[in-house]
């Protein structure tokens, strides 16, 4: 099991919020730990969001309580009709899952059997709560903030590496169709994670004017990162599909094939490589002609090797139209990320590798 940060940082804003309610003397210090575990979140944006949306749920659980406990009482079924009332409450307001299992917590913290005064005691588990609150915000503030821009390239980067030797196997018919299959529905499963973690990175907020413009640039070409990796696992599912016609076309044609798709694996990969800053950006021009693609040339070849063909013509126009979508979105992240460097000299995406032990 990994031990990932956000479960290190629930661990120490539960340790924080217990010391800091023993210190001050709160009884039952439990319900503040409860609520420090409950409010962490991945992020410092999110963090100040759930601060706010919990305090206000905490208060809206307390103050329904009391106001049931001193009119009405606190019977096991008065407090599981309180409960209905509080979650209905909350989903009104669009409260996350979270939120709501704290006020409940609240109503069941201010509707247990006491000898104090009630609104000293409500007074007393609002406190607490907001306590547990507070301190999570502050431990996921402090400790171990997140960096969600290497963490989103590291990945888009392994994923598409994997995107691309699939396709490289899957055109040369050597892929084993189960495995291809397991792997692609892994792969889709990876791009969900992807959008995720860019989701993350956008919320981030930047406080600083001048940084701000070179944070949405940022954001544009990883958003079209996506875009262009998603294009390339949507091939690698083309392929697949096709891969019994592939084989049935003359061998002409077949090296035309994969000899344009690994011009566009090539540009795919040196613009990653590029984003790294480990190759220069401008290429000589002998270098340029061999690796530029030319998916005009694969249509046209298409076009003439079924113009005869009366019985099933045109079967492989979708797999052209596809590399040719792919190409697409591959031109317009040259262009975003040659932009973005121009105006961002010695600005590149670092990547900390870890080192691989080679055994002999």
């Amino acid at each position: 099991m990994k031990l990932g940060a956000r479960m290190l940082k629930t661990g120490i804003a539960v340790a924080v919020a217990l010391y800091v309610a023993n210190l001050i003397g709160i009884p039952s210090p439990t319900y503040v730990g409860i609520a420090a575990a409950f409010a962490i979140q991945p992020n410092i944006y999110r963090s100040f969001q759930t601060m706010f949306e919990q305090i206000y749920a905490n208060l809206i659980g307390v103050s329904i309580a009391a106001i049931v406990v001193f009119t009405i009482g606190n019977d096991p079924i008065v407090i599981g009709f309180t409960t209905i009332i509080v979650i209905g409450i909350c989903l009104y307001l669009k409260m996350n899952e979270n939120t709501i299992a704290l006020a409940i917590i609240a109503i069941l913290a201010i509707m247990e059997t006491t000898e104090m005064l009630l609104l000293h005691f409500a007074g007393l588990r609002f406190f607490s709560l907001s306590l547990g609150i507070v301190s999570a915000f502050i431990v996921n503030m402090v400790f171990l903030p997140p960096n969600y821009e290497q963490k989103l390239f590291k990945h888009i980067n392994r994923v598409t590496t994997e995107i691309l030797q699939w396709l490289r196997i899957s055109t040369r018919h050597l892929s084993d169709e189960p495995a291809l299959k397991v792997e692609v529905e892994k792969l889709q499963r990876e791009i969900k994670l992807i959008d995720n973690t860019y989701l993350l990175f956008s919320e981030e907020r930047i406080y600083r004017k001048k940084n701000r413009i070179p944070k949405m640039r940022r954001l544009a070409v990883f958003k079209q990162m996506i875009i262009t990796s998603k294009k390339s696992l949507e091939t690698l599912e083309t392929f697949h599909q096709y891969d019994n016609k592939i084989e049935t076309i003359p061998k002409e044609f077949q090296g035309v094939l994969v000899k344009e798709l690994d011009k566009i694996i090539y540009s795919h990969e040196r613009l990653l490589l590029s984003a790294m800053g480990r190759i220069r950006r401008n290429q000589t021009k002998l270098v340029e002609e061999i690796t530029t693609p030319n998916i005009p040339h694969v249509v046209d070849q298409l076009f003439q090797l079924y113009e005869k063909d009366e019985e099933d013509p045109l079967s492989l126009l979708p797999l052209a139209a596809r590399l040719m979508e792919y190409h697409k979105e591959i031109l317009h992240l040259q262009t975003l990320l040659y932009s973005y460097q121009k105006f961002h000299q010695g600005m590149v995406i670092e990547i900390e590798e870890k080192k691989k032990r080679i055994l002999p």
